[in-house]
């Protein structure tokens, strides 16, 4: 059964509380570097799972770090079949139905 995760970009205020904050969520191991190249490497792992962006409009804080971040995830996504990213199109509840 695939797992379904729910990322609020409100909660990613800089670098650093980005890569916490996803950490956290999508359940990285410890030794999650905290860097882009180690968001991609732990998202092509992932096993078969769907991970929703909320309030993507948060992201400003983040500056042009928010396009690169955002392009590991749409890089993984293709590595990776068993990863779907989903941007905020939709209302949350239609993503758990």
């Amino acid at each position: 059964m695939s797992k379904e995760y729910v990322l609020d970009c409100e909660n990613m205020t800089d670098r650093e509380r980005a890569h916490e904050y996803i950490a956290e969520e999508l359940d990285f191991p410890d030794y999650y570097g905290k860097n882009l190249d180690a968001l991609f490497d732990c998202l092509t792992e992932m096993e078969e799972c769907s991970i929703l962006f909320i309030n993507l409009d948060a992201l400003e804080m983040l500056g042009d770090y928010s396009g690169a971040m955002l392009a590991v995830f749409e890089e993984a996504e293709q590595a990776n079949e068993d990863l779907t990213i989903i941007y905020d199109s939709m209302d949350d509840e239609d993503f758990y139905e």
